[in-house]
C-alpha cells in the first residue's frame, strides 16, 4: 500500500515522498523543477526531473526526525512505533528544522506560495 506526503520548500510544493511496497521514493515536481529560483531540498536530493528510489527512508528524511529520548517521547505520544518513520515523518513534519515542510499528500492545510 502506497503512503504519499508532500514536501514543501520554504513554503512551495516541491516534490511528493512515497513509501511504496518495495521502499521509497521522492521525485521533484515539473513545475517546480523548472522555475528560475527552485532550488534542491538536499544536496543527497538534486534538482533533477527524475524518480529517485531507495530501500530505506533517503537519509536527509530520516535526519528531520528526532532522536533519542526526544523520539522515544515523541514516538509514545503521538502512539506510533518509533522504528515507522514515515508515520513520524507525516505527523512531525510540519514543523521540522529548516525550510523543509512534510505533510500528508491528501492535507490541503498548507497552501503552494509564489
Amino acid at each position: 500500500m502506497k503512503k504519499i506526503a508532500a514536501v514543501y520548500y520554504s513554503g512551495r510544493k516541491a516534490g511528493i515522498l512515497t513509501k511504496t511496497d518495495s521502499g521509497y521514493e521522492f521525485a521533484y515536481l515539473p513545475e517546480y523543477v523548472v522555475l528560475p529560483d527552485a532550488e534542491p531540498v538536499s544536496l543527497s536530493l538534486p534538482l533533477a526531473a527524475r524518480k529517485f528510489q531507495a530501500e530505506k527512508l533517503f537519509p536527509f528524511f530520516e535526519g528531520l526526525l528526532p532522536e533519542g529520548w526526544l523520539l522515544d517521547i515523541t514516538s509514545t505520544a503521538l502512539k506510533i512505533d518509533k522504528n515507522n518513520e514515515f508515520e513520524l515523518l507525516l505527523r512531525v513534519g510540519r514543523d521540522v528544522p529548516g525550510a523543509v515542510t512534510i505533510v500528508p499528500e491528501d492535507d490541503n492545510e498548507l497552501p503552494d506560495m509564489p
